[in-house]
């Protein structure tokens, strides 16, 4: 005789029971841990998400003031570009004084902006990029490429990465003998 416990059937073997317990709770584990790993998974994502609003609330949260500062950064420029430089040169010192300080103003106000992400859209390359300009003429090229600014009328602001203001430009058009003026 061999030492070999007698198998019996399933239905006979007194430890059946035990072993579908043992199967049903192995698989009640492995489901809990998937979902443990789950709900860890979409806590991280909700803190970073979090964490991603709350650096753009920071950012631009101050937009409507930035747009209102813009505007008066609007009329330092007016006021300066109203005054030719030949004038300036022959006005009296105490108005050369007044002017000094609108420009110094003028810079500060754009330093400051700058400091809490408001830049200058740059158009110093010339090319028109409808996400960034807003064409208010065409006027002719001269020496421009047809599509490339001309003049910048209203400097536009981006805040971020977000436009807050387009640029104002004018932009060249095509030479006025190849444009039909019969139509």
């Amino acid at each position: 005789m061999t030492d070999e416990p007698m198998q019996l059937p399933d239905s006979e073997n007194p430890h059946a029971a035990e072993f579908a317990v043992l199967a049903a709770l192995q698989e009640e584990v492995a489901s809990l841990k998937d979902q443990r790993l789950r709900a860890l998974a979409e806590v991280e994502n909700i803190r970073r998400r979090a964490e991603k609003e709350k650096a753009e609330a920071g950012l631009y949260a101050v937009t409507k003031f930035a747009r209102d500062m813009v505007g008066i950064a609007d009329n330092f420029s007016r006021a300066l570009a109203a005054v030719p430089a030949a004038v300036r040169e022959a006005a009296d010192p105490q108005i050369v004084a007044v002017l000094d300080g609108v420009e110094a103003t003028d810079r500060q106000l754009i330093q400051t902006l700058e400091r809490y992400g408001v830049k200058q859209v740059d158009t110093s390359d010339g090319k028109f990029d409808p996400n960034l300009h807003q064409a208010i003429a065409e006027v002719p090229a001269g020496d421009k490429a047809p599509g490339s600014i001309v003049d910048v009328v209203q400097t536009g602001f981006m805040i971020g990465d977000r436009l807050l203001r387009p640029a104002m430009v004018t932009v060249a058009r095509k030479d006025a003998a190849s444009v039909d003026t019969n139509a």
